[in-house]
């Protein structure tokens, strides 16, 4: 059986960053940081314009190779939220995707509990590609082979393209303790 690979624990999140609404004129405002249980990202969420905050990883270069493993394994202390994960990857389609503004992003929502820590496995077969929180209806398929960005998100739009129903505005607090791939 293929041991778990690590990818981010602890105070170990090398160049993740924040990503908030306000790149697209919202007025949310949050902040990522290592401390040494994991990624915070504390936050206050406005539900006019954008509607989301995120933290994000730096360009992962050269692509993570996944092809090994079936899902990424978050384990974290939520809220009660409801979360997406998103992930970039550099396609197989001579790169194409890779000219949408906004970038092609495979995402799955997951809900959080409101105390305590949690252990949640995605598969990546759950992960739809989206386009700023627009699913997309082209037969793409995900390439675990060539993962270019991890990042966690909390909108008020779902992976679907609806609204979250786990979405509330106002103040969050999540701490992602680590992020494992899984077979």
């Amino acid at each position: 059986m293929l041991a778990p690979l690590v990818l981010a624990q602890g105070a170990d999140f090398p160049g993740w960053h924040t990503l908030n609404d306000t790149i697209m004129g919202g007025r949310s405002q949050g902040q990522c940081h290592s401390t040494a249980s994991g990624l915070l990202m504390e936050a206050v969420v406005e539900p006019e314009g954008g509607g989301f905050v995120s933290c994000r990883s730096a360009v992962l270069d050269p692509p993570l190779d996944l092809s090994s493993y079936g899902a990424l394994e978050l384990e974290l202390d939520g809220d009660g939220r409801r979360y997406k994960l998103a992930l970039a990857s550099r396609d197989g389609v001579a790169g194409l995707t890779e000219l949408i503004p906004g970038g092609l992003r495979w995402v799955a929502e997951f809900s959080t509990r409101p105390n305590g820590t949690s252990v949640l496995t995605i598969p990546f077969s759950r992960l739809t590609p989206s386009v700023r929180a627009t699913p997309v209806g082209l037969p793409l398929r995900f390439d675990s082979a060539r993962v270019t960005r991890i990042q966690i998100l909390h909108s008020k739009f779902g992976d679907m393209g609806g609204r979250n129903p786990g979405f509330r505005p106002g103040a969050l607090r999540l701490l992602l303790r680590s992020i494992r791939a899984v077979a």
